[in-house]
């Protein structure tokens, strides 16, 4: 990483913690939930967000929710969160197993990004499921890095009521886990949303986080051109446009589903609506 971006990218890692402390229990408080919910993957993200939603409230639960592809080693890295923040007795591990099998057998399909995708969708339905019972809300786990470039699934892990760390690259939430005591060997531990065997983020991407860091501030909080991006850090301008690509064709999975609107005006007399849509033949 250039080192440039790294004093950029470094945080106050106590300041953080303090506001998102803060923030975790305004927002129960005005919505009136009594805590929060989390999926603990046994990575760096769902780590740190687990323990600051144990310091923010004792109201807290987390759901370990293993699949076949799930290595033995993250379930155990799971655990040692729920150590880490004392939640003796406020966790459950539900296999998933025979719902996605269940569920990819009524869909008729056994392709691994399909059903990967499905075991993504079944962990959002329990989280649900917990939360309504609980009285709690859905405390998600992505980071600025996934949410930009829409390295999640679509209602799945997306499907959350907040987002603690969203605004935090993941080379910042890393830096926040040593503040918060995350073993080394969680923080360094390629990501992974393990949703088939072998699965890794910088595997699938193609590019390391700490690149992908660098070009996502260098190109959208400093706004600087493709060009000038791939020559700061010394990368070819296709790697560059890579992560400009996925950012661009994953927006809608930012976004709330598009209205078509139809209300205030006739459809063709207003501006809003461009010509090619004024005479469809239906």
């Amino acid at each position: 990483m250039l080192e440039y971006v790294r004093s950029a990218l470094s945080i106050d890692c106590d300041a953080v913690v303090g506001y998102l402390v803060k923030r975790l229990r305004d927002y129960f408080e005005e919505s009136g939930a009594r805590g929060g919910v989390v999926g603990l993957s046994g990575g760096v993200d769902s780590s740190v967000v687990g323990l600051l939603l144990a310091k923010a409230t004792p109201n807290f639960f987390f759901l370990l929710m293993p699949s076949s592809s799930t290595p033995q080693r993250d379930v155990e890295d799971a655990m040692k969160i729920v150590k880490l923040a004392g939640g003796e007795g406020k966790y459950a591990i539900i296999p998933i197993d025979e719902y996605v099998d269940a569920l990819a057998k009524a869909a008729g399909t056994d392709d691994k990004v399909v059903v990967g995708n499905i075991k993504a969708r079944v962990r959002m339905v329990l989280l649900y499921a917990y939360a309504q019972k609980l009285g709690y809300l859905v405390v998600g786990t992505g980071d600025k890095s996934e949410l930009l470039l829409g390295y999640f699934t679509k209602y799945g892990d997306g499907g959350v009521d907040i987002l603690p760390i969203g605004d935090l690259y993941k080379t910042q939430v890393r830096q926040l886990g040593r503040c918060l005591g995350v073993p080394e060997e969680i923080i360094q531990k390629p990501p992974s949303p393990a949703l088939w065997a072998g699965q890794t983020a910088e595997g699938e991407i193609g590019v390391d986080y700490e690149t992908i860091d660098s070009i996502l501030y260098l190109r959208y909080e400093e706004m600087r051109s493709p060009e000038e991006v791939a020559a700061m850090l010394g990368v070819d301008r296709s790697v560059v446009d890579r992560i400009d690509s996925m950012v661009r064709r994953n927006q809608h999975k930012r976004l709330p589903p598009e209205i078509f609107r139809l209300s205030g005006r006739a459809i063709g007399s207003d501006w809003r609506y461009p010509r090619r849509y004024w005479n469809v033949k239906l």
